[in-house]
């Protein structure tokens, strides 16, 4: 199996400015995003940001990386233009991995490339896990995806869907309800594809970058994660529960 993993790395992040740089368990945030993808088996990682700090921070611990323009929507979007730069094939596979993911498991983003690589009619593959609690149910924090027989995506929301309609108020779906989780591989023509079109109305009411694939017609394979993530960094609160668990390692 052949892949390459970038990991989109913004400096001034809106709810945590300059997480990607903040010291955890004695490196950079994004250095232990960086070992993760190392663990997953990809042939090639690339550090894609919009910070020259960042660039010289990731060079500081041996990674590639390319610098991005700073206007773009979506950690996808950044991605697209270090293909470019790069002059990628147009079937060669990239995963997206989250600048903000230091406990991502490599077995999950080697998963998500080896799902693009068996589905060919698929141009993006992601994955998701069963919804066992109303609370996060319920949660707009956690998005939800509903998908067809063969799995492919038919929508994701922040609304707790599929809604049963019949249930009680918050009750979970006898159906099952999958939360997504946020990585995604795709095809570098994909990329292209998605990158060369403005967010869609969509993707804009939900902030779900996903929804411009799905509204453009595109194929997004969603399978059921067969290892978990540990929590993103998006607050302080993250930050700090993400160094206590490294600590207790």
């Amino acid at each position: 199996m052949s892949f390459r993993v970038i990991i989109p790395a913004r400096l001034d992040s809106t709810r945590l400015p300059r997480k990607v740089l903040l010291p955890l368990a004695g490196k950079p945030l994004i250095a232990h995003v960086y070992e993760r993808a190392k663990e997953s088996g990809a042939h090639d990682i690339w550090i894609a940001t919009d910070s020259e700090e960042v660039l010289q921070s990731a060079q500081g611990f041996g990674a590639q990386a390319g610098l991005t323009a700073v206007e773009h929507c979506s950690g996808s979007d950044r991605l697209a233009e270090l293909a470019a730069q790069q002059q990628w094939p147009d079937d060669d596979i990239v995963v997206n991995l989250q600048g903000d993911e230091p406990l991502m498991p490599g077995a999950l983003i080697a998963q998500v490339a080896q799902a693009l690589i068996d589905h060919p009619q698929a141009d993006i593959a992601t994955a998701c896990t069963a919804i066992h609690d109303a609370a996060e149910y319920q949660n707009s924090n956690a998005v939800k995806v509903v998908r067809d027989a063969q799995g492919y995506a038919l929508y994701f929301s922040r609304a707790p869907i599929p809604h049963w309609r019949d249930g009680q108020p918050g009750e979970l779906p006898t159906t099952g309800a999958w939360r997504h989780l946020g990585i995604y591989a795709y095809r570098v023509a994909a990329l292209k594809r998605f990158s060369a079109t403005a967010p869609a109305p969509l993707e804009v009411t939900e902030s779900l970058e996903q929804l411009r694939a799905l509204t453009l017609g595109m194929r997004v394979l969603v399978v059921e994660a067969a290892e978990l993530p540990g929590p993103g960094v998006d607050t302080q609160a993250d930050f700090d529960r993400v160094a206590q668990l490294l600590k207790s390692k």
